[in-house]
């Protein structure tokens, strides 16, 4: 093979292909505090549920608060199309695979109603929970202040790709420095993946970024249009650019690494990559509580011509308090997150979320199988 190449290709890694090193130090898991900060707006544990109809409804919302955590709610799901969603969400849960598909490009066509925006978010904030609200760009700058005004704490805005400059013929783009300056709420803003756009969207004044294209166990972006990049790389990536925004302005962005996390293992090498938080999907589709009862789907399921999600059927694992703290007798990390976390942090001496961002990663391309014999013979 000769060496002229067309492009150079830079390796990429996930979750399966790194480690983490144990430090030099090590310290007692409940000496560990794993607080995240969006915004001037703290919780107890950097976990955040992501905003799919599956995962999310107001009353789960209220359970993520009560575990510390952090539960979006997606405003232009079932929950603000539809009076009562959840009669549709049956419908979804029950009907064949085959025919699924085109009954979701059915049910989110009908409209979005501002008014049920506004019930959602204050069902939300009567349970006593931080509200987070998440928009497509197209409708953020029009719904998101029905959202605020009702009572929303913060505003999600998220695509399957994200940048600062959106190139659009027929609207002028979203714009997140007016849209923040009009909103007065912290704005999280996603998907992106790369050094430089994660840069470009923490100078329009945006309080968190989320990170991952690609990767979600419903999403099936990287098959259909071919577009992604593995999850420890792009955190690493946007982690970096967080740094040096950090360095030159003395402005915090949150990095929250969303998709591609099962277990406790992939939420610690998230965090190590330098996120500070992490969105989960899945994960909480399985538990006990959540709406779609053992279903999941994304949100780009629904697009009229390419639907780019697929309703997946994930089971029902445990409930959420399992799911996050545990106690669990499953051994493959899928349970007792918090704790996984905990022990991870401890076993690198971090006692905080700053702290273990400095961990040393290694690649490690066969340490899930080395030494496994009996477990995978199983």
């Amino acid at each position: 093979m000769g060496q002229h190449l067309f492009k150079e290709l830079q390796r990429a890694y996930g979750f399966d292909e790194v480690a983490i090193v144990p430090g030099e130090v090590t310290i007692n898991p409940d000496m560990t505090s794993t607080k995240l900060s969006v915004g001037g707006i703290s919780f107890e544990i950097p976990v955040m549920a992501s905003a799919m109809d599956g995962a999310v409804s107001p009353r789960f919302a209220g359970l993520m608060h009560e575990m510390g955590g952090l539960g979006v709610l997606n405003a232009e799901g079932l929950y603000s199309r539809y009076d009562d969603p959840y009669s549709v969400l049956e419908e979804i849960i029950s009907m064949p695979q085959a025919e699924v598909t085109q009954y979701l490009q059915k049910v989110y066509t009908t409209p979005i109603r501002e008014d049920l925006i506004a019930r959602r978010v204050q069902e939300i904030k009567q349970a006593g929970a931080v509200c987070a609200i998440s928009f497509t760009p197209q409708n953020a700058k029009r719904m998101s202040p029905v959202a605020v005004e009702a009572g929303a704490d913060i505003v999600v805005v998220q695509s399957t790709v994200t940048t600062a400059r959106h190139m659009s013929r027929s609207y002028r783009g979203l714009v997140f420095s007016e849209l923040i300056k009009s909103l007065e709420v912290p704005v999280v803003v996603g998907n992106c993946v790369t050094y430089n756009v994660a840069t470009e969207l923490m100078e329009t004044g945006i309080d968190g970024i989320l990170v991952g294209v690609g990767p979600g166990a419903a999403c099936t972006t990287r098959e259909v249009v071919g577009v992604g990049v593995p999850q420890v790389t792009a955190t690493l990536e946007c982690a970096a650019a967080r740094e040096d925004y950090y360095r030159r302005t003395g402005r915090y962005v949150s990095v929250i690494t969303d998709g591609g996390i099962r277990t406790g293992g992939d939420l610690c090498k998230a965090i190590a990559s330098g996120a500070d938080g992490v969105m989960l999907g899945t994960p909480f589709a399985q538990a006990a509580e959540a709406p779609g009862r053992g279903f999941n789907w994304g949100m780009a399921n629904a697009h009229p011509e390419l639907p780019r999600g697929t309703r997946i059927k994930v089971g029902t694992k445990g409930t959420l308090r399992q799911i996050l703290y545990g106690p669990t007798s499953v051994t493959d990390g899928t349970q007792n997150l918090v704790s996984a976390l905990k022990v991870s942090m401890g076993m690198c001496g971090a006692y905080t979320i700053r702290d273990f961002h400095k961990a040393e990663m290694v690649i490690a391309p066969a340490i899930k199988t080395e030494g496994k014999f009996f477990q995978m013979s199983g």
